[in-house]
């Protein structure tokens, strides 16, 4: 029976995944830090929770331990200042991560990444799977690292190096959906006027596209994961305030959005509380992006559940 180890998986989209894979037949390690799985997930026979510090090497060796595969979600986010942050999180814990999962012969690695890391795409000219972009944010620039140290250990060893980079998943349970909700709700829901073009791709569609990712053989290398639209981050949201019974949001100054940004990051500085929003979240929300997902519709999902959101509007 394959084993495959889920890192971040107290969090929003490992936890999704690791509910989504419980009954696949699959061994299921999930790695967590401080915060506790979903409840339902306890309890389970092909379930192991295992509490470890990807900032410690010496914390992962048993989480691994004939570990097929590795579903790489695990990161920090919602804290001020990313960019002193981030490249310890993403790019330092990743490669002691890569190294322990090689000491432990780990057959497949599959990074959780986004189009973000090429630049700025379009439906026209989308993200084609390259490792040569010069992304803004340090959200981008620091997974693109990830990538980058990933390809470099697959070509070295015989890991199955594989990257799925995801459009924006929506639907109930998504945290930035449920917190688009809750402003939307408040009338507190903002967005830059400048139209940003958005992958998206629903959760169902997100979830089996990993799974396939997971148990097909000769799986590796860069796939872009996203449906068939073609839609702003702005058209998006209209739409699904329209869905919840609300008013659109309001089109603000992309200045007074740092603002709110920068008071955030304060409060989350002085009171050490999350900090919803970031300058670097919006440096990097204001970035269009688009994937190829040829290789995605080709080798994981053919047939999606819903083409587009305006397929999948009642899941949200």
């Amino acid at each position: 029976m394959k084993k495959a180890l889920i890192t971040g998986a107290a969090g929003n989209l490992g936890g999704l995944l690791a509910n989504y894979l419980k009954d696949s037949g699959l061994i299921l390690n999930l790695l967590i830090h401080k915060k506790e799985i979903d409840p339902k997930l306890k309890g389970i026979p092909n379930i192991n929770v295992f509490k470890a510090d990807l900032g410690n090497k010496d914390t992962l060796a048993s989480a691994l331990k004939n570990v097929d595969v590795v579903i790489h979600f695990a990161g920090v986010l919602f804290k001020h200042n990313p960019e002193k942050f981030l490249p310890l999180t993403n790019t330092l814990y990743f490669s002691n991560l890569i190294e322990k999962a090689v000491e432990s012969k780990v057959k497949r690695i599959i990074l959780i990444s986004f189009p973000h890391v090429e630049g700025e795409t379009t439906p026209e000219n989308p993200a084609t799977g390259c490792l040569n972009g010069n992304p803004i944010s340090v959200h981008a620039k620091t997974r693109l690292e990830e990538e980058k140290l990933l390809f470099s250990m697959g070509a070295e060893t015989n890991i199955e190096a594989v990257s799925l980079r995801v459009g924006m998943v929506y639907g109930r349970g998504i945290l930035m959906i449920d917190t688009a909700h809750k402003l939307a709700k408040n009338r507190l829901l903002g967005i830059w006027e400048k139209p940003t073009w958005i992958h998206l791709i629903s959760t169902p569609d997100f979830l089996e596209s990993t799974t396939q990712a997971v148990i097909k053989e000769n799986i590796t290398g860069i796939y872009h994961l996203g449906d068939e639209g073609q839609q702003t981050l702005q058209e998006f949201l209209d739409s699904a305030t329209k869905q919840w019974g609300y008013k659109p949001p309001l089109r603000m100054p992309v200045g007074l959005i740092m603002f709110a940004a920068k008071v955030l990051e304060l409060s989350s500085f002085l009171f050490a509380i999350k900090s919803p929003l970031t300058k670097d979240f919006i440096k990097i929300g204001m970035v269009s992006y688009y994937g190829d997902t040829h290789r995605m519709r080709r080798e994981l999902l053919k047939d999606l559940k819903y083409k587009t959101y305006k397929e999948g509007i009642e899941t949200l």
